[in-house]
């Protein structure tokens, strides 16, 4: 690769990661073409992208951005994710490949410009995610007023009851 190509893929690079949300470092020694490609597609569905950057070049592109912060751990071999959308989804990805696979080891992350450990990344990724919760904030929102309208209901129910009740007992 020669300066200018580098050039250009460190404005491209800092382009992506400017507009990112979250970024996810991994040490991937050891994992095969494989299992990264299929790595590389489940990251994409959740609206990820994951690369293999030299860290001198990765560095330059976050410099200025939220992810500056993993200057410092852009060492050895590391592969990025990085995130423009919901974090939730590719963090549950990249934690449940790294369980699947002892070789693939999340190194840190950051999110919003904060640093994240191996740990919180583990966390992050158990939460539901953006569309759990706001699922669950709906139904939560629409429970009084369905509840409320189940209390409205029951009133005439229970009268209409009590005269079937009546009605039988002259009936009889």
């Amino acid at each position: 690769m020669n300066r200018t190509n580098k050039q250009d893929l460190v404005v491209e690079l800092a382009a992506k990661l400017a507009d990112a949300k979250a970024a996810f470092l991994a040490d991937y020694r050891g994992i095969n073409v494989e299992k990264v490609n299929q790595l590389r597609a489940e990251l994409r569905q959740t609206g990820a992208e994951y690369r293999v950057v030299k860290n001198t070049l990765l560095r330059r592109a976050a410099k200025g951005t939220s992810l500056e912060c993993l200057a410092d751990d852009m060492v050895g071999p590391t592969a990025l994710a990085f995130v423009l959308d919901d974090p939730v989804a590719p963090a549950k990805v990249l934690s449940k490949f790294a369980k699947a696979n002892e070789k693939f080891e999340l190194k840190v992350g950051a999110l919003d410009g904060k640093k994240l450990t191996a740990d919180d990344i583990k966390a992050l990724a158990e939460l539901p995610s953006r569309e759990e919760l706001l699922a669950k904030m709906l139904g939560s929102i629409n429970a009084p007023v369905s509840n409320f309208v189940g209390v409205l209901a029951a009133v005439p129910r229970s009268l209409v009851q009590v005269l079937g009740a009546i009605q039988d007992k002259k009936a009889a």
